[in-house]
């Protein structure tokens, strides 16, 4: 990628509260944003404080009664404009996340349509939430409708700068709550455009965006007037913002890291199996939780690994087709290759392929600044090894192989996450054996990122998800609402009419 972020002027971003920028209210602290191709600083975010919060809070609160109030029509009118305006305007978000992500156009592309996918499901609201209506005993009748819960907040990673908030904001507000969001200070440039671009079409503060680090997102998730959290981030702070969340009386999903473990058969095709392998874990530099981490390869089989490593080792830094783009700061840099560092060192693993030394990107790493490091590749001796239980949370991919299909079930149960696994076979007997054994919430056969569409709903079970059920599809519009029951029952009337 070619950058001029030299010759640009750096903005300071600001919040949007009320549908218009919103300075900050009591601090001028700032928080650089670079990009990851070269370092640069592209931007600067305000580092919002409590009363910052509080003011995109309240504005929320104001204008859930009106928007609550409307039609599931009328609220899906509003999503139809704004998918359209989103979708004319992709382009333009697919180049904002390309320069402040790191993520190559494909996969830029692909954040853009598979967040716009989940708007498209929630355009159907109007025939998904129709509650049910039954006689029930002699000329009682009961029905139940799906009231929405209020205020909702949303604080969100990096890896996903559009598809992840787009998980909760569609049917969050489809269901008639109003929406406050804590997009990652480390790529906020997308979610603030697509801000200004709601704001034509959506009421004043039926969507707010709040920019900050950790103090923001402690004082929005602990907001008294917030009655619904959906967080994405780290298995140890999804189970505290749980824990906190749930403890304030608030409905709490929050989703953690993830170990995907792949399983290889010795009947698996072994060209479809390592080029598969191999997307899953270099795609979007690691950086994401469905990216494979181990792959349990059953019996010898040593073309399939020294496939993996070719095609793996064909990588280009870049962001076109073919490449791989680089991870998103010097910190991911160092907690990557100390983690190879410890399987060389510590493990004694063999480095198959070494993405520290990799010459491409290396080189760019030294010529640009950014923040480039090569897929890498560890042949794993023991299943207590670290990388075999670490989130990496980068492309490397751990190899260890098994005497048996049980065997290697055993390592992918005693996995902590339970995010997503994967069997690579020709037998639909074994590919059910292994779905039916998994631990894991997704499950995929011959398909190494298996996340599933909407209607089916995204989320993990173990330290991979904490909380009240998954946070798309089905389950988020069960989640966004809770269920008012009607029970009615009439006396005969006193005084006959031509109705009797």
């Amino acid at each position: 990628m070619t950058t001029n972020d030299q010759s640009r002027p750096v903005p300071t971003l600001q919040n949007f509260i009320d549908n218009k920028p919103a300075a900050p209210l009591s601090s001028a602290k700032t928080l650089a944003v670079t990009t990851p191709h070269t370092g640069e600083t592209i931007a600067y975010v305000p580092l919002s404080t409590d009363a910052d919060v509080n003011a995109a809070v309240q504005s929320a609160k104001a204008a859930f009664p009106a928007w609550s109030s409307l039609t599931f029509k009328a609220r899906a009118n509003k999503l139809l404009s704004l998918y359209n305006a989103l979708s004319s305007h992709s382009d333009e978000l697919v180049q904002l996340i390309v320069r402040e992500h790191g993520k190559t156009h494909v996969e830029a592309a692909g954040d853009v349509s598979k967040g716009l996918e989940t708007l498209e499901y929630a355009l159907s609201l109007p025939q998904l939430a129709q509650g049910h209506v039954a006689y029930v005993s002699g000329n009682v009748q009961c029905r139940d409708e799906r009231v929405p819960i209020g205020v909702v907040a949303s604080i969100v990673p990096f890896n996903f700068p559009f598809m992840v908030p787009f998980w909760t904001i569609p049917l969050a507000l489809g269901m008639g709550n109003t929406y406050v969001l804590k997009p990652s200070e480390k790529v906020p440039l997308t979610m603030t455009r697509v801000a200004e671009i709601a704001s034509t079409i959506l009421p004043p503060g039926v969507l707010s965006l709040v920019h900050g680090d950790r103090n923001a997102a402690t004082a929005l998730a602990e907001h008294p007037d917030v009655n619904a959290l959906a967080f994405v981030g780290t298995s140890e702070v999804a189970e505290k913002v749980y824990v906190r969340g749930s403890g304030m009386g608030k409905r709490v999903v929050a989703l953690g890291g993830a170990k995907n473990h792949l399983v290889a058969m010795p009947d698996c095709n072994i060209e479809m199996t390592a080029q598969d392998v191999v997307n899953s874990f270099t795609g979007c530099a690691g950086e994401r939780c469905m990216a494979a981490s181990v792959l349990l390869v059953v019996g010898e089989q040593p073309e399939l690994i020294r496939l993996i490593v070719e095609k793996a080792s064909k990588l280009v830094p870049g962001s076109d087709v073919g490449s791989m783009g680089p991870v998103i700061d010097s910190a991911a840099i160092t907690r990557i290759e100390a983690a190879i560092a410890h399987a060389q060192t510590v493990d004694n693993a063999a480095i198959l392929l070494d993405g520290r030394q990799i010459p491409g990107f290396a080189n760019k790493r030294q010529s640009t600044g950014g923040f480039w490091i090569g897929p890498t590749v560890i042949q794993q001796k023991s299943r207590t090894d670290h990388a075999m239980h670490s989130e990496i949370f980068g492309p490397v991919l751990s190899i260890l192989q098994c005497d048996s299909a049980d065997d290697a079930l055993m390592v992918e149960n005693a996995n902590k996450h339970g995010n997503a696994a994967c069997v690579y076979t020709g037998s639909g007997a074994v590919a059910e054996y292994f779905s039916q054994r998994f631990t894991a919430a997704m499950v995929g056969v011959n398909i190494g990122v298996p996340v599933p569409r909407e209607p089916f709903s995204f989320g993990g079970i173990g330290q991979s998800r904490f909380g009240y059920g998954d946070i798309t599809g089905d389950a988020a519009i069960e989640f966004f609402t809770y269920r008012r029951k009607i029970t009615t029952k009439w006396a005969e009337a006193k005084e006959k009419s031509w109705m009797s």
